[in-house]
């Protein structure tokens, strides 16, 4: 599913610009995507997940006010903190003279990455193999359609820099077949092992260092 909505992202993308009309495509996919769980979810009851989530709910009980004043302050914290992360990453980017996509694509997606990190090792640790991948893929999933939409619609993209489709979306497919390839065990059950992980971290890393050495040198020619 991954796959076919990076597909459906590069094709939109790919004229260099995302109308609201487009946006609307990807929330449209959002929502159906939804659809489609919830539908398989209770189509398929009795999951051993779904049992252990039930326990562990019922484990750590939370009075209904109590849990509405966290989730209230979580969501304040994180509108705050994601306007603070923003006005931080502009400033660092006019400061260095880069564009704002290099910037987007490195501390701004490393920072908002980090709870997601957390979760996933947390999860992996516990043995929670599932709730670790899903949490990734759902993740990706829910920026380019929901994200990208919703930002799509409320303020239409005329001009998507060339090095998104030339450069980042490309490598974007390959990293996503990359970890289908490791996942989805051909001949037997699927994992990824810790060989496979470094590779996956290894790849990340070589990305992130090619769009440092690319901005410093562009850097030190405009010099």
């Amino acid at each position: 599913m991954l796959l076919l909505i990076g597909l459906l992202s590069g094709a939109l993308f790919w004229n260099g610009s995302l109308s609201r009309i487009e946006a609307l495509v990807l929330l449209a996919g959002f929502f159906g995507l939804i659809g489609w769980t919830i539908f398989s979810a209770l189509r398929g009851r009795g999951d051993a997940l779904e049992s252990e989530t039930e326990q562990e709910l019922a484990a750590h009980a939370m009075p209904i006010g109590r849990a509405i004043f966290w989730l209230a302050t979580g969501l304040v914290l994180l509108i705050v903190s994601s306007r603070i992360l923003v006005w931080g990453a502009v400033t660092i980017a006019q400061a260095l003279g880069v564009s704002d996509l290099v910037i987007g694509l490195t501390i701004v997606a490393l920072g908002t990455s980090l709870p997601e990190l957390a979760a996933s090792v947390i999860a992996a640790r516990k043995g929670e193999h599932d709730i670790a991948i899903g949490n990734v893929v759902g993740s990706n999933m829910f920026n380019l359609l929901a994200v990208v939409g919703i930002a799509g619609v409320i303020a239409p993209m005329p001009h998507i820099a060339p090095e998104v489709m030339t450069r980042d979306w490309p490598v974007m497919m390959a990293m996503t077949v990359g970890l289908f390839v490791m996942a989805y065990g051909f001949r037997g059950e699927g994992r990824i092992n810790r060989i496979e992980g470094s590779l996956l971290f290894l790849a990340f890393a070589a990305y992130n260092t090619w769009l440092v050495v690319s901005v410093m040198g562009g850097i030190n020619n405009a010099g």
